[in-house]
């Protein structure tokens, strides 16, 4: 059984990452990338579909015992687990070495105090728990294979097969170190080079260690913000610089409801706010590599600009119900793939263009590509930004003229004219800024309902929309404009949870929604932190700061995020860890830094 969204840990290579339980079971690994299939799919099922568990041996069934203690080393994403036990301690250490060659997760046992009794119980199922491999002997080293893939196992302990599972049953003394290791290989290649676990590691670190020196901010909160930043990177796929939104599917927003999703793509708006985060704190590499990867993803065809793409480029992203796996606490269905990214979401558009200029007004080296790519958008939003479309929430009920779309239409016209004024690009400046206006008349004359003093979540609509929040740091409106500030009051009277955190917008239940479907959700941790933003920004800081520090108690010992919070439940809910809980996060964090409103 899975534990808890937040009892589990990210270790990555940035091509693909796993979770780690308390208790040291792997529930869930992707190879060899982010969007292949699971070998390790225990995380949306049960131990019949895959999982590695390491860790001190208990009776058998009793519930493997969970770690006292557990930390990442430094700034790194190598993770260590301890287990005091009766006859004492063990430390073990997890972790996926950037990727150079096949891709390996590797894990070492060591000694602290006492003689520990261990066993390591390696239970391999692909196709997302689908499928048995083969597991058998080459040469000395265990091999599992199914169709084009194959798993290989070392490790100098004793293994045995029992029940199609794989065990190793030791004793560490202090000052033991005894090493575990799976490589990914295709089946019909040479096996992988043997592993040098501790070399992989000094490795490792010293890759985490000089990454995090380029970071160039030193606040109060720079604990927090490093985390979310080492949390980014990890979600990076290194040999594309594309981001996925998270390294799961499935996780979900309602507990044993329908609303589970891939999240293991490349959204343009996450990625684009990722990119805005990363060039705030310094990592213009990260941002060079993601500007890139949307150049060639969109290149000859963006007037169809999908919202999302896969991590090299692709765009066919069909969705599908894996049947067999019961779901992460009986949350069906399973899906990958995401039917969502050939929707109409307008504000992508400014997402993208914000990102394109935030990058300009930093010195990211110009490309040439990049402004002719800007222009086009504008071209295409010129005859399409006055059309209803899906949102940012990717509703699956009908379109609506959702006001943060034409709020993001008018930030990628306004975003443009300034590239066009600072000599940088040409185009029609006098007819673009009157496009600029009519964008913004529009906004404010439909979806601004003036006897409540609110922005409304579309047009003629009752209903209210956190992302509204967005309108004071677009710059659509000065924070001190009464139609901001009433905004912003509003939501906070019809969209904040009894702990105080925001909603993304009503849901009915078991009835369908705006969004088309039955349920409700958690409380959507993006929007939080935007709340948090604008409270700061309209002059509010003390309770700025207070709903901040708030949300950062919401994240686990490891200091990560999923997508919401479930208030009913007091847990995490959605695919973890999330970018566009990180990214705010981060955002925030400056953004309070630069006030002064911080405690201590």
């Amino acid at each position: 059984m899975a534990g808890r969204i937040e009892d589990y840990a990210l270790i990555g290579d940035m091509q693909t990452a796993a979770l780690v339980c308390r208790d040291g079971t792997v529930d869930w690994l992707c190879l060899p990338r982010f969007d292949s299939h699971a070998i390790f799919a225990g995380l949306l099922g049960t131990g019949e579909h895959g999982f590695w568990r390491l860790g001190p041996a208990y009776a058998p069934g009793a519930e493997p015992p969970t770690s006292a203690r557990r930390t990442y080393r430094g700034d790194s994403l190598i993770l260590e687990s301890e287990w005091d036990t009766p006859r004492g301690t063990v430390r073990v250490i997890d972790f996926m070495p950037p990727r150079d060659g096949a891709p390996q997760l590797i894990r070492i046992v060591e000694g602290v105090s006492g003689r520990v009794p261990m066993r390591s119980e390696l239970r391999m199922r692909f196709s997302y728990g689908r499928v048995v491999p083969w597991v058998h002997k080459h040469e000395g080293r265990t091999v599992a294979v199914a169709g084009p893939d194959s798993v290989w196992f070392d490790t100098e302990a004793e293994t045995y097969g029992k029940a199609l599972t794989t065990y190793a049953d030791f004793t560490v003394a202090p000052g033991d170190r005894i090493a575990f290791t799976i490589s990914w290989e295709p089946s019909h290649k040479e096996p992988p080079a043997l592993p040098e676990p501790e070399q992989s590691l000094v490795a490792t670190e010293d890759f985490w260690r000089d990454w995090v020196e380029h970071c160039t901010y030193h606040g109060p909160y720079r604990e927090a913000v490093v985390r979310s930043l080492i949390t980014l990177k990890a979600l990076t796929y290194a040999p594309t610089g594309g981001i996925v939104a998270a390294p799961t599917t499935s996780l979900p927003e309602d507990i044993g409801g329908v609303r589970n999703w891939d999240y293991r793509y490349t959204w343009l708006r996450d990625a684009a706010i990722t990119l805005s985060s990363l060039l705030r704190t310094g990592y213009r590499e990260e941002a060079r590599a993601w500007r890139e990867w949307l150049l060639r993803a969109v290149a000859g065809d963006p007037e169809n600009l999908q919202i999302m793409y896969g991590i090299a480029g692709e765009r066919e992203l069909g969705e599908a119900e894996l049947d067999w796996l019961p779901g992460y606490a009986n949350s069906t269905p399973v899906r990958v793939g995401n039917g969502a990214a050939h929707q109409l979401q307008l504000d992508v558009y400014g997402e993208v263009t914000e990102a394109l200029h935030l990058g300009h007004m930093t010195g990211l080296a110009r490309n040439d590509y990049a402004s002719v790519l800007q222009l086009k958008l504008i071209r295409y939003l010129e005859d399409h930004w006055n059309e209803p479309d899906e949102g940012i929430w990717e509703v699956r009920g009908p379109r609506r003229h959702f006001v943060h779309s034409k709020v993001m239409a008018w930030v990628a016209v306004d975003r443009t004219i300034k590239l066009i004024e600072s000599g940088d690009a040409d185009g029609p400046l006098e007819r673009w800024k009157q496009l600029r206006d009519d964008i913004h008349r529009d906004v404010c004359e439909k979806g601004y309902d003036k006897e409540r003093n609110t922005f409304t979540q579309s047009y003629g609509s009752q209903e209210l929309d956190a992302s509204l929040l967005l309108i004071p740091q677009m710059g659509f409106l000065p924070p001190d404009d009464k139609r901001v500030i009433g905004t912003i009051e509003a939501i906070q009277r019809e969209l904040s949870t009894s702990d105080g955190f925001i909603l993304r917008y009503p849901t009915d239940g078991k009835d369908e929604g705006v969004d088309g479907l039955p349920g409700d959700e958690g409380a959507f941790l993006a929007c939080s932190f935007w709340m948090a933003d604008d409270l700061a920004m309209i002059g509010r800081v003390d309770e700025a700061r207070k709903l901040f520090e708030k949300l950062l108690s919401l994240r686990n010992d490891l200091g990560l995020l999923a997508e919401e919070w479930d208030p009913r439940l007091q847990r995490q809910v959605g695919n973890f860890p999330q970018a566009f809980s990180h990214v705010p996060l981060i955002d925030t964090a400056l953004r309070l830094t630069a006030s002064g409103a911080y405690g201590g």
